[in-house]
């Protein structure tokens, strides 16, 4: 036990000696689960086959060899412990969905694995699945993990059991970062033009890997401490898993340029002797996609719209809502383009191997969604809202029963949720939605609606005793809003998401929900993400798109009646951007304006580490790496307009 567990056990026994914490409390405040919750889980694991072991047997087929103590350092500590989940084993405890904790034991299942011959796998390095194709001189590694230092010790190990053989090609799959932000782990800048290797990706790719990460990745990325319990413990009663692997690795991430782009279902290259058919799947699972086919091994590989469970239409930690009908499409598409295919394996989760067994999960897995899209629009055509659909929308038994249809990542309420979005938006045609309170107004009329705080709390605590909890997180999030330092409120809440997050199957809303109790507790987090991490990657990103988050950083208020024209001159690039803030709103466009109030002239490097704010205005302009033409006084003004992003801003409370 490291020295912060033991504090927080000390703590853990003083507060329940002093009558400060509930009894039964874990050293991170977690309490028991209830009756209810233990019943709630019983249930579950009455409905489902969970004995079935089919699974299981996919889970460790071809094992090579694995590392118990996998354990990789980061920039700041430890971003990968594979023991810290050694807990999770036999029969599921009452603090866990019994369905969830399955999925969880299967996804503990790590090492080097040989999929099929020429085809093995990495998994439980990272979130994500990196796969090596063997080429006749050397590997095709297809989606590097997220970090550096995952990547790095996951060719490492691989090289190990299977020779060190040279890197020939890189195929990103799609362009979510735990797919390509490893690459550097392995491969530097210079050695790919050096090496001739090739670096293949879908269409778009460059764009939308940058595009999304630059314009919201700060607020993604403090919600995704929520989706991924980044600052839960693994425990019984805390992070078990993510639902597609065990948890991200917050390492420092990168990305190499495309060499080749595959632009059409259909297209095949020939890679250092291995021949693979791509399927173009853009807007599925993300904007830029694409699936693969080995026609030597009849193997599939199908990226991430095909998983172990159901996946997101809508992810919690915040992105564009996904299509949900050209997603099935593109599964029933591979069923059509690929009939012979015997293996299936993706960037997530095991793989699956038998021709009828492979059709099988196919289809499975294409008419899950079909059926909430389908479903959700046959709903909302008879009146039924967002929410109510949610509620009321059931898989039929033949998917339901299905494992991988199962909400381990996505789920039913929120992907019907998702749809109704993708087709009419967050309004749901009530008058009384259309302009409601924001959450601290609303909440102090609730609570003066409801008589008061103290009748509030009598009232929840009640509901909290029958086990209806989410009825009562929805009025304690109401008092907590109106009133936070309301302790009685927040510490009531904290255990309703408790139980809540005990019965969750999602290992996403799982996280959310006892992440929400964990800050209740312990406060928001110190620590926010290190956008340095990324600098690698950003050095990719082309300028307009950082001018464009420049934009929304613009403190409207702060810049209200100012005008003022710069000219940003990236020297090393040699690119000349003017830049123009006039009635609170920042343009910019290519080129110079004669009439600028000032020039600031430096290269990419110091522009980036001013924007992730490595370096203050100040001290660049202390530095001989740059040079400034005009009124430094406007400069600065101008400058002074924009916010850094928050990146530990509240959640549970205002």
């Amino acid at each position: 036990m490291n020295t912060q567990k033991i504090l927080l056990a000390l703590c853990a026994i003083c507060l329940i000696a002093c009558g400060k914490t509930q009894e039964g409390a874990d050293a991170d405040g977690f309490t028991a689960p209830t009756d209810v919750t233990v019943k709630a889980n019983t249930r579950v694991a009455e409905e489902l086959p969970l004995a079935d072991q089919q699974d299981f047997e996919d889970a460790q087929r071809g094992l090579i060899a694995s590392e118990p103590e996998l354990k990789i350092e980061g920039p700041s500590g430890i971003i990968w412990d594979l023991p810290s989940y050694d807990f999770i084993k036999s029969d599921a405890p009452s603090s866990a969905n019994p369905s969830l904790w399955r999925h969880a034991r299967l996804n503990n299942f790590h090492g080097l694995f040989k999929v099929a011959d020429g085809i093995y796998q990495l998994r439980g390095y990272d979130v994500s699945n990196m796969s090596i194709i063997e080429g006749k001189t050397g590997w095709i590694v297809v989606d590097p993990l997220t970090a550096k230092e995952t990547a790095a010790r996951a060719t490492t190990f691989a090289r190990q059991h299977l020779g060190n053989k040279p890197i020939v090609a890189v195929i990103y799959s799609h362009s979510h970062a735990d797919h390509f932000g490893g690459v550097q782990g392995f491969l530097s800048v210079e050695q790919v033009p050096r090496q001739k290797v090739r670096i293949i990706a879908p269409a778009g790719f460059m764009e939308e890997a940058t595009s999304e990460n630059i314009l919201v990745g700060p607020a993604m990325t403090r919600r995704s401490m929520y989706m991924y319990g980044r600052d839960l413990p693994r425990s019984v009663r805390g992070h078990i898993d993510t639902g597609v692997g065990k948890a991200v690795a917050y390492g420092n991430l990168g990305v190499l340029e495309p060499t080749e782009i595959i632009e059409r279902t259909g297209q095949e290259l020939t890679i250092d002797g291995v021949r693979i058919v791509f399927q173009n799947v853009p807007s599925s699972e993300a904007p830029s996609e694409m699936n693969l086919y080995l026609p030597a091994q009849k193997a599939f590989l199908g990226a991430e719209i095909v998983t172990q469970t159901l996946h997101n239409l809508y992810t919690l930690r915040g992105a564009k809502v996904r299509d949900g009908l050209k997603w099935a499409n593109y599964i029933d598409e591979a069923l059509h383009l690929f009939p012979d295919a015997e293996i299936y394996f993706g960037s997530h989760n095991w793989p699956v191997w038998g021709r009828e067994r492979v059709r099988d999960y196919l289809e499975k897995q294409r008419d899950t969604y079909k059926f909430i899209h389908d479903q959700t629009l046959h709903l909302a055509l008879q009146g039924a809202t967002s929410n109510e659909i949610a509620e009321q929308l059931e898989l039929p038994e033949p998917l339901r029963k299905n494992f991988a249809s199962r909400g381990y990542y996505g789920t039913v309420s929120h992907n019907a949720k998702a749809v109704y979005q993708f087709y009419f938006g967050w309004y749901d045609a009530n008058p009384a939605n259309l302009n409601p309170l924001p959450p601290v107004d609303a909440g102090k009329k609730y609570v003066e609606f409801m008589g008061g705080a103290d009748a509030v709390l009598e009232k929840a605590q009640t509901s909290f005793d029958a086990g209806d909890y989410r009825w009562t997180a929805q009025v304690l999030n109401h008092l907590v809003f109106a009133n936070p330092d309301n302790k009685k409120a927040s510490d009531l809440l904290a255990r309703t998401y408790d139980q809540l997050g005990y019965q969750s199957e999602s290992a996403p809303w799982r996280d959310v929900y006892l992440t929400g109790a964990y800050e209740l507790r312990h406060g928001a987090t110190k620590t926010g993400i290190d956008l340095a991490l990324s600098l690698d990657m950003l050095r990719h990103v082309p300028a307009p798109r950082f001018l464009d988050a420049m934009a929304a950083a613009l403190n409207a208020k702060a810049a209200e009646g100012k005008r003022l024209t710069v000219n940003l001159v990236l020297t090393d690039l040699k690119e000349s951007y003017v830049l123009n803030v006039s009635n609170s709103v920042l343009h910019h466009h290519a080129g110079m304006d004669s009439k600028a109030d000032a020039t600031l002239s430096l290269t990419q490097d110091l522009y980036l580490k001013m924007l992730i704010g490595k370096l203050s205005l100040k001290d660049l302009l202390m530095t001989d790496d740059l040079k400034v033409q005009g009124s430094r006084i406007d400069l600065v003004r101008f400058f002074s307009l924009f916010e850094p992003a928050d990146t530990k801003f509240n959640i549970v409370t205002p």
